[in-house]
């Protein structure tokens, strides 16, 4: 931890501080559901991208990384399916599952059955 002094916001180019109370306000309005398929989007492109699966592919590559937001991914999904219903689960699971087999097939060496990336919380993940 760093012993600085916490930082004042940024005021916007007019030189005006953020106006706090708002963006609470537009926060507290937006749906669980939207803020949950919204951090799961943002999880899935960003293993994506360490799959070496976005346009500059292995320049981004890092699989210890993905592997991470996999976990964190199947996390979020498993805990939250029941919540967000199956319209919103299903197609989360089938990217979370996706990305696990591209995690599969990125490896050089494949984790056994069971003990690749969020297969704690998904159980083990087989071929499409």
């Amino acid at each position: 931890m760093s012993d600085a002094t916490p930082q004042q916001p940024t005021p916007d180019p007019q030189g005006q501080a953020p106006d706090f109370d708002s963006i609470t306000r537009d926060i507290a309005e937006v749906p669980a559901v939207e803020v949950i398929t919204t951090v799961a989007v943002h999880l899935m492109s960003a293993a994506a991208v360490n799959l070496g699966l976005a346009e500059e592919g292995p320049e981004h590559k890092d699989l210890d990384e993905a592997r991470k937001l996999i976990t964190a991914l199947a996390g979020l999904v498993t805990a939250s399916a029941t919540e967000v219903g199956s319209y919103h689960a299903s197609p989360l699971r089938d990217g979370l599952k996706s990305l696990q087999l591209a995690f599969r097939e990125a490896s050089v060496v494949p984790d056994e059955p069971g003990q690749g990336p969020g297969e704690k919380y998904t159980g083990p993940v087989f071929g499409r």
